[in-house]
């Protein structure tokens, strides 16, 4: 599978955003670090429906259409991550010895 341009950009974006977490999380506690990762994510998006509607109304109306979609695609997300750390475990984590 060819990984296009428009997806390597999209790589790259994302690892800009993992990079400025690990940086934090040298001094920072992890869980923090990600609960302000997904707070981030949770305003810019609302910023992002806000700024395709036309109104209060519009925008009001389109709250749950919007949740489930971002959820949805958080859900996703996370479970294919999950998967792929489950597959590379050991080698992601460094570890000699692999375990089950």
């Amino acid at each position: 599978m060819s990984i296009t341009d428009k997806d390597k950009e999209f790589y790259a974006m994302a690892d800009e955003f993992i990079a400025l977490a690990n940086k934090q999380s040298q001094n920072k506690d992890q869980g923090k670090v990600s609960a302000t990762f997904l707070y981030a994510a949770a305003r810019f998006n609302i910023f992002l429906v806000a700024s395709g509607s036309n109104s209060a109304n519009e925008f009001a109306a389109s709250k749950e259409k919007f949740v489930d979609y971002f959820m949805d695609e958080y859900k996703k997300m996370l479970e294919e991550h999950f998967a792929d750390y489950h597959e590379y475990f050991d080698k992601y984590r460094g570890n000699k010895n692999k375990s089950n």
